[in-house]
């Protein structure tokens, strides 16, 4: 992997563990994931005018992607009622490279060396020390089920958006518009559930929801950019390592309590990003 793409990745590493943070510190799930969502769509509206129209081969991935969202973002809102930062955001990003790497294998044919697979075996076992809790904490079953259901759809809509953006050949024409038409289902969704709050939520949540949906977006974009110029698997275990940006936000800012074990997975996670630029 290149270095420059492996340092943009980074980047979208540290931008999503931002604005899953964002949404953390809110005061309702649902609602603050439709703000952030909406702000993503409107962020994109004005990039649409400037690049060009995705080919039609490309439209059945991004109306898939945008169906697959509704169910990540449900997921995610369920999930982080349920649990902390430091211990949902770990399993959802960090189980997907390995179901990731094995649909890398079976839908597109690529396969990772021996420095690869060892990097994506140390992110793995990093995320699940950093998961783990004490005898004393124990996790909530309902955050990990949402948090594990969550990974196999991150995998799912990699491999979607990653092969979408190679069949238009132009990955910021197919994130833009996939971002617009992302926004819409989700929130027609949120607005019948709470159908009368609904404006004037989005409204209280504007400047919230257009600073998350710009993390949002600009993350996305890199990181599908990045699956152009390198192998799936290896963007999405790289991009993983935005378990130890979370690691350290849910520390410092949202007051979370992290154990050595917990310390010893963010290591774990950083040498095998390191493994990864190595292969």
């Amino acid at each position: 992997m290149d270095l420059s793409v492996a340092l943009a990745v980074l980047l979208a590493a540290l931008l999503h563990a931002t604005w899953n943070a964002l949404l953390k510190s809110g005061k309702d799930m649902l609602l603050d994931t439709a703000a952030i969502v909406i702000g993503g769509g409107v962020v994109a509206v004005p990039l649409v005018l400037v690049v060009a129209v995705p080919p039609a081969a490309s439209w059945p991935y991004i109306a898939g992607s945008a169906l697959i969202h509704i169910a990540y973002y449900l997921l995610m809102v369920n999930a982080y009622r349920a649990g902390d930062l430091s211990l949902v955001y770990p399993l959802m990003r960090g189980t997907a490279p390995m179901i990731t790497a094995v649909l890398g294998v079976l839908a597109l044919h690529e396969w990772p060396g021996p420095l690869s697979c060892l990097g994506i075996a140390l992110i793995s076992l990093g995320v699940f020390a950093l998961a783990l809790r004490t005898v004393d904490h124990r996790p909530s079953r309902a955050a990990v089920g949402f948090a594990l259901a969550n990974a196999a759809v991150i995998a799912t809509y990699t491999i979607i958006d990653g092969q979408g953006a190679r069949v238009a050949q132009d990955a910021w024409s197919y994130i833009c518009w996939l971002f617009v038409v992302d926004a819409v289902p989700f929130t027609l969704l949120v607005a019948y559930l709470r159908r009368g709050s609904f404006a004037a939520a989005m409204c209280e949540r504007r400047w919230r929801g257009l600073l998350g949906g710009g993390l949002s977006a600009t993350a996305y974009a890199i990181s599908v950019w990045a699956m152009t110029k390198a192998p799936v698997a290896l963007v999405a275990s790289l991009r993983e390592t935005s378990v130890l940006f979370a690691a350290l936000i849910a520390a410092r800012v949202l007051r979370e309590r992290l154990s050595a074990r917990r310390w010893a997975g963010a290591c774990a996670i950083v040498l095998g990003a390191l493994a990864l630029k190595l292969a």
